[in-house]
């Protein structure tokens, strides 16, 4: 059979977005063949390799990363060697003949396949974090047109106490919020170390002073565009592990948002749909919540995969055997899914319809129970705390029983009526007037993110 390339046929939620562009097999050569390169202008920086070797170099792999490579035999030649930088170096080598001496000089497959990674983690990460910031903005739009949108508030399954879509809308938009500012913080290291993390090959082929390594790592980051470590890292899994783990925040926070989409367009629900929602293959009148799906199976998905790149920290020696490969598919497919899931998740709040009647019509099934909570409160003054909490319970039981209101049950009840007139029931028992601070919470939320 013939190679057939990843699709995404098992994984939609990335399938043809932006990230998955720039996390695939040839993203990845490219970024690798972009390393060398940046390592040969590096080094011609400090004089150690002729600028006209360097920018041989940076041509004939540019070409290559355009499309020439053949990523599939790159891929096949790897199983000889664990890696694909030995085959690749060839292939690159082999463009510039005359210069093939100063093609990977010094260095080892590590230091090109993490930088590649930094590298291709760079890209995604931009995507991802734009996506983000578009969430966010819409979030506070919502949050902000649906302060006194009252609806029930949910503890575990059942109603609870009023809240507001507003304050949801909020919450969401700060787990989404502090999710990019993790992202911002994440450190995205080039890799040098040589063989064994003495950079020693990189100090014989230069000057051999103290200082070469130090100052080639410098122009390698710059070259690159990613961060200068201050030590190698090549058993020290930790900027990997972060950016995983960060990646597994990020689809968390969208995922958040996905599951309470799911609950709320529930059919006896009803109170938010996704616009565009998804037919079903078997039944002409549903609408499904396909964009909350999709995205809730990439954060059910990329906290189990950053799992293994965080147990993928227990690298052996100055490099592993095993350990950092094992990470290669597993880092990948954290920013597939965590960009699939972020460029959906705009989608999905952008275009998410509110049904506040709904909410109002919601409010009122469980006969007023709802502000059960407020009524022991307001009256723990009267007659005091134990015999109000007391009075609503088996207020409550009747009104369940006899299934009547809330409201008949405490105007027939003389420890209550003899302590609250009529018109003061009425308000307590108007969930409007129980949303606590909500409104205020939704305000402070909006002011902290405007300075």
């Amino acid at each position: 059979m013939t190679a057939d390339p990843d699709s995404g046929l098992l994984s939609p939620v990335r399938a043809g977005t932006p990230a998955e562009a720039v996390t695939g097999d040839r993203a990845f050569a490219a970024a690798m063949l972009n390393a060398e390169a940046a390592l040969a202008r590096a080094q011609a920086r400090l004089g150690t390799v002729p600028s006209e070797a360097a920018e041989r170099i940076t041509a004939a792999a540019r070409v290559l990363g355009e499309g020439e490579l053949d990523v599939v035999q790159l891929a096949r030649d790897a199983r000889a060697t664990g890696n694909p930088v030995v085959s690749l170096v060839g292939t690159l080598s082999a463009k510039v003949p005359d210069v093939a001496d100063y093609v990977h000089r010094g260095s080892t497959s590590q230091d090109i396949v993490d930088t590649a990674l930094m590298s291709v983690a760079r890209d995604a990460l931009r995507l991802i974090t734009a996506d983000l910031t578009a969430i966010a903005d819409t979030l506070a739009e919502l949050a902000r047109a649906h302060r006194d949108t009252v609806m029930p508030g949910r503890t575990l399954t059942a109603h609870a106490v009023p809240t507001t879509f507003g304050l949801k809308a909020a919450i969401w938009r700060q787990g989404v919020q502090e999710s990019a500012r993790r992202i911002a913080k994440l450190r995205l290291p080039v890799s040098l170390g040589g063989a064994a993390g003495t950079l020693a090959a990189y100090v014989q082929y230069g000057n051999g002073t103290s200082d070469y390594a130090e100052r080639l790592v410098a122009a390698f980051a710059e070259e690159t565009g990613l961060s200068a470590p201050i030590l190698p890292w090549h058993a020290d899994r930790t900027p990997v592990a972060e950016l995983a783990s960060a990646l597994a925040g990020a689809t968390t926070a969208v995922g958040k948002i996905a599951v309470d989409v799911q609950v709320l367009a529930r059919t006896e629900i009803g109170e938010a749909t996704e616009a565009t929602g998804g037919g079903s293959s078997a039944m002409p009148h549903k609408q499904n919540p396909v964009q909350s799906a999709l995205i809730r199976s990439a954060a059910l998905q990329v906290p189990v995969l950053a799992a293994g790149v965080t147990q993928s920290g227990l690298a052996e020696d100055e490099r592993s055997a095993g350990v950092w490969q094992a990470e290669w598919q597993l880092l990948r497919e954290c920013l597939r899914l965590a960009g699939g899931a972020t460029h959906t998740a705009v989608d999905l709040v952008r275009g998410l319809d509110i049904h506040a009647n709904r909410m109002q019509e919601n409010l009122t099934l469980t006969n007023g129970l709802i502000v059960s909570e407020r009524l022991s409160a307001a009256l723990a003054p009267e007659v005091g705390k134990a015999t109000a909490k007391d009075l609503l319970g088996t207020a409550s039981r009747r009104a369940i029983e006899e299934n009547r209101p809330l409201s008949e049950i405490l105007a027939d009840t003389p420890e209550i009526t003899s302590v609250v007139d009529s018109a003061t029931l009425a308000g307590l028992l108007d969930p409007a007037q129980y949303v606590g601070a909500a409104r205020r919470l939704v305000d402070r939320a909006l002011e902290e993110s405007a300075e």
